[in-house]
């Protein structure tokens, strides 16, 4: 009895006719459709905004009020030799905002003017542009601060309004303050800050962060520590603002060449030195950092070298104090 082989109804017959194989049962609909694969295209960079460009020099008004201009940039330049009563140290307004106060991520006046009145924690209270001013004479330039309405006031205001004119009213105005830094990927040091201050700082600044004076009595370089400093109150005493300072700035004109690490080490170490004493100073240190100075930022209170930092700071004031010689 012969095997008959019989394949049927499996998948289909093949049948070869002509060189073409075709396969019976085979329906087009049988094949699997092809998926649509939609591919998003990547969303285009947000264009970065320009800052602000201020009026040049140049174009200073020559009437009277450009006069009240002219005089406000004079404070400004040098607050030492146009309001001495006001300014206890050796700084310039300028030393931190650089340019004349022109420079966008060196806490340009033009942005700072348009950003007030506002709400400050430092004091408690809504700041007038004026009240402002007047914590800078008495933190940053160790003074004492010019009553309301004094010219002092009044001219560097009308200074910072005409660089403002034409900025529109906006507390986030690109290129106000300092750029955002983000934390470093290790923790600050001391020890590494000073290696990064005595070859990249010192130079200007001097080894012992006391400036460095011109030979007509003037300052060149701002003392960045020590009694000619900016004191205890002030806001380059933080840590965290110096160091954006300081990556965006610093070296002068070599904003930007510095690493992260390096701005928030040599930041450290720089603010791990005395300096004179908060004005605010409440009979101890200890008082005085838990109101003023507890902060991961501030080293206020604390001891480095075997130091507590504010222990020995000479009164605030500087020079506007009754017989106080030049620091």
């Amino acid at each position: 009895m012969k095997t008959s082989y019989v394949i049927a109804a499996v998948v289909g017959v093949l049948a070869i006719a002509g060189g073409t194989i075709f396969i019976s049962g085979y329906h087009e609909a049988d094949e699997p459709k092809p998926v649509a694969v939609v591919v998003a295209k990547p969303a285009a960079p947000k264009p970065e905004k320009k800052p602000f460009a201020p009026p040049s020099e140049a174009s200073m008004p020559k009437d009277d009020f450009g006069k009240m201009v002219s005089l406000g940039e004079q404070i400004f330049e040098h607050p030492k030799e146009n309001a001495p009563e006001f300014v206890g140290n050796q700084l310039h307004c300028s030393s931190c905002h650089l340019d004349a106060g022109r420079k966008a991520g060196a806490a340009p006046m033009w942005a700072a003017y348009v950003a007030y009145p506002a709400y400050r924690a430092k004091n408690g209270h809504v700041n007038t542009f004026e009240e402002r001013l007047q914590g800078c004479f008495k933190f940053s330039m160790n003074g004492k601060a010019p009553p309301l309405g004094d010219k002092t006031l009044v001219a560097l205001e009308t200074y910072a309004y005409w660089l403002a004119k034409g900025a529109p009213v906006d507390d986030k105005l690109p290129g106000r303050g300092y750029p955002k830094l983000d934390k470093p990927p290790l923790p600050a040091d001391y020890a590494r800050g000073q290696t990064v201050y005595e070859a990249k700082c010192a130079l200007c600044h001097a080894k012992d962060g006391g400036g460095q004076i011109a030979a007509d009595g003037s300052m060149a370089f701002p003392a960045l520590w020590g009694p000619g400093s900016f004191n205890w109150g002030a806001g380059m005493g933080s840590i965290k603002n110096a160091a954006a300072f300081i990556k965006a700035n610093m070296p002068l004109s070599r904003g930007n060449t510095l690493s992260d690490q390096d701005a928030w080490d040599v930041a450290t170490y720089m603010n791990s030195q005395d300096r004179p004493q908060d004005p605010r100073y409440l009979g101890t240190v200890e008082a005085t950092r838990a109101k003023f100075h507890d902060s991961a930022s501030s080293m206020y209170g604390k001891t480095v070298n075997g130091h507590v930092l504010g222990s020995a700071s000479v009164p605030s004031g500087g020079t506007t104090m009754k017989g106080a010689p030049n620091p």
